[in-house]
């Protein structure tokens, strides 16, 4: 296969990625405060065990040791909270601020990295660092507009998920990607089960039936994803994922009624602009070393 072709697979893998992600939230949003957001999220993880079954073996065969086991349940504890500030959010804030916002996760890994694992951080990673956080200042706009809960559940949401992916990428140099995914699916449903008895409603088959469509389209989002990365590299396929806040603002003006805010527009492309350079700044550093 020639580059020119494995690139364009994977540009149309993380297109369709988008889709299944923008799925995700419509229908999150689409349930809204029916039900309670750690009911919702909860739910949403337990009708998608079913995903799990394939992981089984590779998760028994991998003999986890304790503190393996200690890192997956700190993942699944981060990784929980974050689902439910961002199910939170999901309901309160547009779909455009809530996909827009998700940009920040990779800049707060890149700093977390830097600052728990000992990865370097030159200056013009830096910048970019600063130049992603601008743009989330141009989104939120503090002191101009009023902003709500739901605007503070997405900024603790970007850094919890980032603390997870950390989490994440110390345990896959260890085991494999498979028992990665499979622990988390774990850890979050039994992380997130307290939390969702505290705040029990009766839930609709209807809404049961949505719930389950969430995890359909996330676990394939997930796996076109992979799909995605396997067929070209980050550079090719990170700056697609912009189309994604464009089909998120779209489907919230036209389906939900959501003002069009040109600020999260620019706010949001600043940030992918600043994720693309570190991601290309990365592979650069991995093509000098060999990696």
């Amino acid at each position: 296969m020639t580059s020119s072709n494995s690139s364009l697979r994977g540009i149309l893998w993380m297109m369709l990625t988008g889709l299944m992600f923008v799925a995700v939230t419509a229908i999150v949003k689409h349930i809204g405060t029916d039900v309670p957001a750690a009911q919702a999220a909860f739910l949403r993880y337990l009708l998608g065990l079913v995903f799990l079954l394939p992981m089984i073996r590779p998760i028994l065969n991998a003999r986890l040791s304790h503190r393996q086991l200690g890192m997956f349940g700190l993942r699944g504890l981060a990784h929980s909270l974050a689902v439910i500030l961002w199910f939170f959010a999901m309901a309160r804030i547009t779909v455009a601020e809530v996909t827009a916002m998700n940009y920040l996760n990779p800049v707060y890994v890149t700093l977390g990295a830097a600052l728990f694992l000992g990865e370097r951080l030159p200056l013009r990673r830096l910048i970019a660092v600063g130049a992603a956080l601008l743009g989330a200042a141009i989104i939120l706009r503090p002191g101009f507009r009023e902003l709500g809960p739901g605007h503070f559940a997405m900024l603790f949401t970007a850094v919890l998920f980032a603390i997870s992916y950390l989490l994440a990428k110390v345990s896959s140099g260890e085991v494999s990607a498979s028992v990665v995914v499979g622990m988390l699916s774990i850890t979050v449903t039994i992380g997130l089960a307290p939390f969702a008895y505290a705040v029990w409603v009766p839930v609709s088959l209807t809404n049961l039936g949505w719930l389950f469509l969430v995890a359909c389209f996330a676990t394939a989002g997930h796996l076109t994803m992979t799909m995605a990365f396997a067929s070209a590299p980050l550079t090719v396929t990170q700056p697609v994922t912009f189309l994604q806040l464009v089909w998120a603002t779209l489907l919230g003006i036209f389906l939900f009624g959501d003002p069009l805010d040109i600020w999260v527009l620019i706010g949001g492309a600043v940030i992918m602009a600043a994720v693309t350079f570190i991601t290309w700044r990365e592979a650069v550093a991995k093509r000098k070393s060999g990696g």
